[in-house]
């Protein structure tokens, strides 16, 4: 485990399942800001433990558009999939304290669940077979403070649901890796998209079951073309990697509550993050969970 210290350390986390787009750039953009305002670290970590879904090239595709954006980060990239030791390392931990147990429900049984899942095999003692592994979740609250949001509140259903930390196929839950990351990274503070938002008390619980102390947690708003309809991946939203870098970029701290002013319009990215920087205040990013897109951009 790290040293602690006073220094603020953040994080961007995005998957390579694709390029990045205009609403991850609008979580870069947020994170950077909240940490270099305060004088502190800004990392990088590819979010690639799924590996099925990861695109070739995606990875670099992504480092290239962040530096093109002037998004520079400190130290080196983390890659989730080389961290796998690790990653068994805390399993074995938490199994030795008797808090992981096997099962093998099928989906077909788990998504027919209107609450989540339902303990069945916590006390089936099973040892054989293919299994993926879930936490017995303690008592978990189910609200937390949201630097942007304020006081939120998390289904109970996701918030004390015992969870899969290894998947049957042998790969590592994301519950499990992000928090382990956060740990071992020293993450003080986790600027992220809304979408994240549900589940931020099972991570908080997960970090002192692991004896760490839980970073901060600030959600900004997700950038949809309508309600529900957020830019994403998945909803093949087209990359920002040939659209021009110092309007997209204006048009992010834009939607980010901070529009620049207009003598600098065309500026380099390098001349409007630095603005950006000096006039950051999170009481200007609008604290709603989403926020349809009022600005025209290129392709969509």
């Amino acid at each position: 485990m790290p040293e602690l210290n006073s220094r603020y350390r953040g994080r961007f986390a995005p998957s390579p399942s694709g390029p990045l787009h205009f609403g991850s750039l609008v979580a870069a953009v947020g994170s950077y800001l909240q940490a270099k305002s305060q004088q502190g670290d800004w990392l990088v970590r590819l979010e690639d433990i799924d590996q099925p879904r990861m695109v070739k090239g995606a990875a670099d595709a992504i480092l290239r558009s962040l530096e093109l954006y002037g998004l520079h980060w400190d130290g080196d990239v983390w890659v989730q999939s080389q961290r796998l030791e690790r990653y068994q390392q805390v399993l074995n931990q938490l199994s030795q304290q008797q808090l992981v147990y096997g099962c093998d429900c099928p989906r077909a049984r788990t998504s027919q669940l209107a609450q989540g899942y339902d303990g069945h095999c916590r006390q089936r003692l099973l040892s054989q077979g293919s299994l993926a592994y879930r936490l017995k979740v303690p008592p978990t609250a189910t609200e937390f403070t949201d630097l942007l949001q304020g006081q939120t509140l998390v289904p109970a259903a996701l918030a004390q649901e015992d969870y899969i930390l290894k998947r049957r196929d042998g790969l590592f839950a994301y519950q499990l890796v992000v928090v382990v990351d956060d740990i071992d990274q020293g993450i003080t503070q986790v600027v992220r998209g809304a979408d994240l938002i549900d589940v931020t008390t099972r991570q908080q619980a997960l970090f002192t079951l692991l004896g760490a102390q839980a970073p901060s947690y600030l959600h900004l708003p997700l950038a949809v073309k309508e309600p529900g309809f957020k830019l994403s991946k998945q909803n093949h939203a087209p990359a920002i990697s040939d659209w021009p870098i110092s309007q997209t970029l204006s048009t992010a701290l834009s939607f980010l509550g901070h529009p620049p002013p207009s003598e600098l319009k065309g500026a380099p990215v390098h001349t409007l993050l630095h603005w950006a920087v000096c006039h950051w205040d999170l009481a200007a990013v609008p604290a709603v969970r989403e926020l349809p897109l009022t600005m025209t951009l290129p392709a969509l």
